[in-house]
């Protein structure tokens, strides 16, 4: 497969997993952990909805580990970019699990357990996810601005994991630190799958 269509499939998996994870996240689990009986109870069809979407960011995820590797794969660290997403991946994958259990549960308790396992695993997926960052922005080297907001990303990925395990008040700071993540996340990531869409073919090639 050419540069072109790689970077066209890269692209449009990241833009997928973009806005399936905006969905899973804001709009599903958010509402579990504000409202975890009545979202449940009233909204149960949205839930499921949201496990679907996770899955799809899954099987993205894979998609767009692929393609990198097949677009870098003559470069030193496309081998360990590679298995730190796909470690990614695979921990998001046990991390749903989680979710349907959710469903079974009639207490708000039960119900915020199961939401709790799945962020923790989770959680621990995303340091694995800020290795790959660092590694992809030093490999793609060019646009420099998007590799250097990919490093951030990465380094900060990995900063709020830890922050989680180790502050034992966290939530103090949980808006802060979810700032530090998402805003250079957002700009890099994006910035990468429209550069993908348009000129990346072309670079690598």
């Amino acid at each position: 497969m050419n540069p072109k269509k790689l970077s066209i499939i890269a692209g449009l998996s990241y833009l997928i997993i973009f806005f399936a994870a905006i969905f899973a996240n804001f709009l599903v689990l958010e509402n579990l952990l504000n409202s975890p009986m009545e979202t449940v109870q009233n909204n149960h069809m949205m839930v499921r909805l949201g496990i679907v979407a996770f899955i799809i960011t899954v099987i993205f995820d894979v998609v767009v580990a692929w393609a990198l590797y097949e677009l870098y794969k003559t470069h030193a660290l496309s081998n360990l970019s590679t298995y730190f997403r796909m470690m990614h991946a695979a921990i998001m994958g046990v991390a749903i699990f989680a979710l349907p259990m959710a469903l079974t549960h009639n207490t708000a308790e039960g119900i915020l357990e199961q939401v709790y396992i799945f962020n923790t695993i989770w959680l621990i997926g995303l340091l694995f996810f800020g290795i790959h960052l660092i590694l992809l922005g030093k490999i793609i080297g060019k646009p420099k601005l998007i590799a250097v907001f990919l490093i951030i990303a990465g380094i900060m990925y990995m900063v709020d994991t830890l922050a989680h395990f180790v502050l034992p008040n966290y939530d103090d700071y949980a808006s802060v630190f979810l700032a530090m993540v998402a805003i250079p996340s957002i700009i890099g990531e994006m910035a990468f799958a429209i550069w993908l869409l348009v000129k990346g073919g072309k670079v690598v090639a």
